[in-house]
């Protein structure tokens, strides 16, 4: 049974960490439906929304019914029959009985990111962590899903042939022995189950800085050795799509993951999602070079020709027409990488 503070409200004893990306509102509602409100658990919930977007997530749950629902505020005590969910461009950690909103470095190009909550979970309530990964696309998750299993917490994904965009799920699946495969429906059931057992471990004593993985310290090291003229093995030969600093190869649990001394996060699927769209954008702004340098050179062109200057007139005119052709091939280049990439994403889509 969960202990009472003061104010009459149950301290949590079971945790439940949730991620969701593309699709993931409406399936929240259709999870949060179906749980009861006097579920003994809080829960947390980790959404992706655009750092300048306004969440109105609390409100829709809320309309379910079931338990309340609010965005998380920093240093806010965690309580039992209570949803969590993060706020924009903050990043939702998990302390002992207490919550923490954080600005650090986006994690996958996620600021919440779902392996932040995971991960703080997992190394502050180890085995009493239930994750969950719900509908979404790339792997977000996965990595936290790892340690929460690790740290002997349960792992649920939902039924990839029941979710709107699968990616999410079927990476998780493929990096974690997870415990169950579930339709949303039957996930809330499964929770129901497993707040009912018995406690499986006390608290944690030590705060959650001494027993987290201090991967900040060990990329500093790395990164002072570098300085030194010393070798590293761990340097990769790629930059950080966020800040252009040297992302360092971390394997954690056997998965291989890439972060920057700044702190940016990327699992290898996210990272190369992150330099298809860097390439992208490299192409676009090369393209609207080569056309504003085509266009100035005929603005050139009709000048020198009013001017009277007809041997100007032909070389502004020449310059003009070989920015045309090389705007031309860059933009012959651009529509095939987005053909590629859509053809990637059908791909999946289809194996899924």
């Amino acid at each position: 049974m969960a202990d009472s503070d003061s104010n009459g409200d149950r301290t949590a004893q079971h945790i439940i960490t949730i991620g969701a990306s593309a699709g993931g509102v409406e399936t929240l509602v259709q999870l949060v439906k179906c749980l009861p409100a006097d579920l003994d658990a809080a829960v947390f919930i980790v959404v992706h929304f655009p750092a300048r977007a306004t969440s109105v997530l609390p409100s829709i749950l809320n309309r379910v019914k079931t338990l309340p629902a609010q965005h998380a505020i920093d240093g806010m005590a965690i309580k039992s029959q209570q949803i969590y969910i993060a706020q924009p461009d903050y990043h939702l950690i998990i302390e002992r009985d207490r919550v923490r909103l954080s600005h650090d470095a986006r994690e996958n190009g996620h600021r919440p990111a779902i392996d932040a909550l995971f991960r703080s979970a997992a190394y502050t309530y180890g085995q009493r962590i239930i994750g969950v990964i719900l509908t979404g696309t790339l792997d977000d998750g996965a990595a936290g899903l790892l340690t929460i299993k690790a740290r002997g917490g349960y792992a649920i994904v939902q039924d990839p042939e029941e979710a709107m965009f699968p990616g999410m799920p079927l990476n998780a699946i493929k990096a974690v022995e997870v415990d169950a495969i579930l339709p949303v429906q039957d996930i809330a059931d499964r929770l129901c189950e497993r707040v009912k057992l018995p406690i499986p471990d006390p608290p944690l004593r030590k705060p959650m800085s001494e027993v987290m993985p201090q991967d900040d310290q060990w990329v500093a090291q790395e990164k002072h050795a570098i300085e030194q003229g010393k070798r590293s093995g761990y340097a990769s030969a790629f930059t950080c799509p966020d800040c252009g600093g040297v992302l360092w190869e971390l394997t954690d649990h056997n998965m291989m993951r890439y972060r920057c001394h700044v702190g940016h996060a990327y699992s290898i699927e996210s990272l190369l999602s992150e330099k298809d769209d860097s390439l992208e954008r490299a192409l676009w702004t090369a393209n609207r070079a080569m056309e504003e340098k085509a266009a100035l050179a005929r603005r050139m062109a009709t000048q020198a020709r009013k001017s009277n200057h007809p041997m100007s007139e032909v070389q502004f005119s020449e310059r003009a027409e070989e920015a045309e052709k090389h705007a031309d091939v860059l933009k012959q280049v651009l529509l095939q990488q987005i053909e590629l990439k859509a053809q990637i994403e059908e791909g999946r889509s289809a194996l899924s």
